[in-house]
């Protein structure tokens, strides 16, 4: 037992930095936890742990929300917006990384222009050209866009395809195959970390929004995603943080089952992103 005890504070010395990085990160996760059974007299106060554990908060929270609501919009949005997104820039990000044609390294330039542009530049213009096909005031004017690529996706996806041998693309041509055929048969097959990289990126940007669905679904709450809601529900119920973080836990449940499951794909995806040019 001693040896054993003694390995143990050898382990926890040699890893001392990221033991207390670690409990930096897992703290705010703690706070929402803990708060979210606390009684209503005890949520904000200075003690930390609950006096008596109130699970019914989270009953609670589901009686005066349509939280099954909410999630659902959130999963249209998030999971639409990634498939249109992988759906355009796959065949963007392939066209920049292995065609080569005049004016490549100035495209190049401009997607990563797009992505230094702030969003709330081109709201105005936006919201005019969406409220005047009638979609204010649900999800769509932030769906659709994806159709037409994301720029962070473009680049992400580029990098990585520039990490596969061309003499795999090679080879498939000489065997007669297009480059529609070669992207489909042989790139997005090695490619799959990295798409999967992108597509959770994606995924959580989609399911975090806040100013889109601010802009967009405020004066529709049948729209609303679980983001917006969680908000309103705090402005609501400003006194209840033992129920506003009861919805937070709510909120947060869905993307970490996400990446627990897709956990090691994605890292494989990220490390693997090369930064070739």
């Amino acid at each position: 037992m001693n040896r054993r005890r003694s390995t143990t504070l050898v382990w926890v010395a040699d890893h001392a930095v990221f033991v207390a990085l670690a409990l930096m990160f897992l703290a705010p996760f703690a706070f929402i936890l803990l708060t979210s059974v606390m009684s209503p007299e005890q949520a904000g106060t200075s003690f930390s742990w609950p006096t008596s554990f109130h699970w019914d908060n989270y009953a609670e929270v589901f009686e005066r929300l349509p939280m099954l609501k909410y999630t659902g919009n959130s999963l249209l949005y998030a999971i639409l917006a990634t498939a249109f997104m992988l759906l355009s820039s796959i065949p963007a990000a392939y066209a920049m990384a292995r065609i080569q044609f005049r004016g490549s390294g100035l495209l190049l330039v401009a997607v990563i222009g797009m992505m230094l542009l702030p969003p709330q530049v081109t709201s105005v213009p936006l919201y005019v050209m969406w409220s005047k096909v009638g979609l204010t005031g649900s999800l769509w004017p932030l769906i659709l866009p994806n159709l037409l690529g994301d720029a962070f996706s473009i680049f992400l996806l580029r990098q990585f395809f520039l990490t596969i041998p061309r003499e795999y693309s090679e080879a498939a041509r000489l065997d007669g195959c297009g480059e529609l055929r070669t992207l489909l048969r042989v790139i997005v097959p090695m490619a799959k970390p990295g798409i999967a990289a992108t597509a959770i990126f994606m995924f959580f940007a989609s399911w975090n929004d806040y100013y889109g669905p601010l802009l967009y679904t405020s004066e529709n709450e049948s729209a609303w995603p679980v983001s917006y809601a969680l908000a309103q529900f705090r402005g609501a119920h400003s006194v209840d943080w033992n129920l506003t973080m009861a919805a937070t836990v709510i909120a947060m449940i869905p993307v970490l089952i996400i990446f627990f499951l897709a956990q090691r794909i994605f890292v494989q995806g990220v490390t693997l992103t090369g930064v070739k040019g």
